[in-house]
């Protein structure tokens, strides 16, 4: 079995990471976006720190193919999609009329594209004893500045090349902007446009941002601070077709149906975010026990599934080339967490339920 020396205790990773740089939307946006965000007090730390990842591994397509080709062209194709979606490279800020409630704009401060190698193969990294504590090598994620969180990205995008010539796509995105991820889709679709880009360009051998050609031998970028734990709870999704729900008899369903199939159990109290439309959301603690007083007759009109109805087994940003492995979890959920997340037009309501391991 392979071996790697693992240093994240100390706050080393054991990927290099070689260039990061910051990827605005295609066009400026205007008008801009906006999307509220009302919490209790209690869960304000929490949201700062949590965030969906997702990491795909791919063998390389080609003889041509790596990840530092996949970045190059990533950068084209990422601008594209980001117009689509723009809230997605905005900032948190505090409101604009002093009151203190935070609020997302899309400001176009753009999303972070992060290029890494490791110096490992992806049929040894797979198979290393300690293979999923080390996924957090592959995505980057930095928790939102508490004090000046305009400054913090809340989606970012990390390729890792492996000695092999296979590499990882790693997206991270701050929880309240992962329901663009979840339910609008936005991997998928940047994975079509990604194709287009490289059809539109298959005359060019290299993109211009291509790091080996750009990238000086004594370059390495400094001051980079990482959440190096892969620190993840058991995820299970349910979903509902029925729009006559009552919400919290619907999560008391859900988070009894989650401990069972887990067999582990959800705090006395958890984080709740609820998307109450693409401008608002709402998070608040919830208490186990108060749930517990409420009837529950759902039955069957919430059905239990995992992280696969995402698709993320499908994403190929070559034509034919599918992940060989993927995963997904929801760091820093020691203390357990319930999404609510409404499909757009569509009666259906997606509840995902997190259960600290």
């Amino acid at each position: 079995m392979a071996t790697l020396n693992n240093g994240t205790s100390n706050g080393v990773r054991c990927s290099q990471i070689e260039a990061i740089q910051s990827v605005p939307p295609l066009r400026v946006t205007n008008p801009r976006q906006t999307r509220q965000v009302f919490m209790d007090e209690t869960v304000v730390t929490g949201v700062f720190r949590r965030s969906l990842n997702i990491v795909l591994y791919y063998n390389r397509a080609t003889k041509e193919d790596s990840g530092w080709v996949i970045a190059g062209w990533f950068k084209e194709s990422l601008m594209r999609t980001l117009a689509e979606q723009p809230i997605l490279c905005g900032r948190l800020r505090r409101g604009e009329h002093g009151n203190g409630e935070l609020e997302v704009v899309s400001n176009d401060s753009g999303a972070r594209l992060v290029e890494a190698k490791i110096p490992i193969t992806l049929e040894e990294f797979v198979d290393l004893k300690e293979a999923e504590k080390l996924e957090a090598e592959l995505v980057l994620w930095n928790d939102i500045d508490e004090e000046d969180p305009q400054f913090s990205p809340l989606f970012y995008v990390q390729v890792t090349n492996f000695q092999c010539g296979g590499y990882s796509i790693g997206v991270s995105c701050s929880l309240l902007l992962a329901d663009l991820l979840i339910e609008h889709n936005f991997i998928l679709r940047w994975a079509k446009m990604h194709r287009d880009v490289l059809s539109k360009n298959e005359a060019l051998k290299l993109p211009i941002f291509y790091l080996p050609n750009l990238k000086p031998e004594s370059f390495s970028p400094s001051g980079i601070t990482t959440a190096s734990s892969k620190n993840s709870g058991q995820t299970v999704i349910f979903k509902s077709e029925s729009e006559s729900l009552d919400l919290k008899d619907a999560l008391r369903f859900s988070v009894e149906e989650a401990e069972s199939i887990l067999g582990a159990e959800m705090p006395s109290e958890f984080g709740f975010l609820i998307k109450e439309s693409d401008m608002v959301i709402k998070l608040q603690t919830c208490k186990k026990h108060a749930l517990e007083m409420l009837p529950t007759n759902l039955g069957t009109r919430l059905s239990a599934s995992s992280w696969d109805v995402l698709g993320i087994n499908e994403i190929a940003f070559h034509e034919g080339n599918k992940p060989c492995r993927a995963s997904c979890w929801i760091g820093s959920t020691n203390a357990g967490l319930a999404m609510a997340i409404p499909v757009p037009s569509s009666s259906e309501l997606n509840i995902i339920v997190t259960v600290p391991k």
